[in-house]
């Protein structure tokens, strides 16, 4: 390698639908049903659907809610009384 020149990273290969689905542990249905909506990223390669882990990890997190405790539950409850 030549001074100066950055080595890349090969690219992550991008995963099938049916390894998407086993990645976020659902139903290859739920994968295209998303894909349908629009809800998820995804490439076109060709005529297949591909997905990045990335794009799956950041639609798990878009999904996260937070917790919530005991105390604020009732505090909610009295407060609308």
């Amino acid at each position: 390698m030549q001074p100066g020149t950055v080595k890349s990273c090969p690219p992550e290969p991008l995963l099938t639908t049916e390894e998407a689905a086993a990645y976020l542990a659902v139903r290859e249905r739920m994968i295209r049903r998303l894909v349908a909506e629009q809800r998820i990223s995804y490439s076109k390669v060709g005529k297949y659907v591909r997905f990045r882990r990335e794009d799956l990890d950041a639609y798990v997190a878009a999904g996260r809610r937070g917790a919530v405790n005991s105390q604020d539950v009732r505090r909610r409850s009295n407060a609308q009384q």
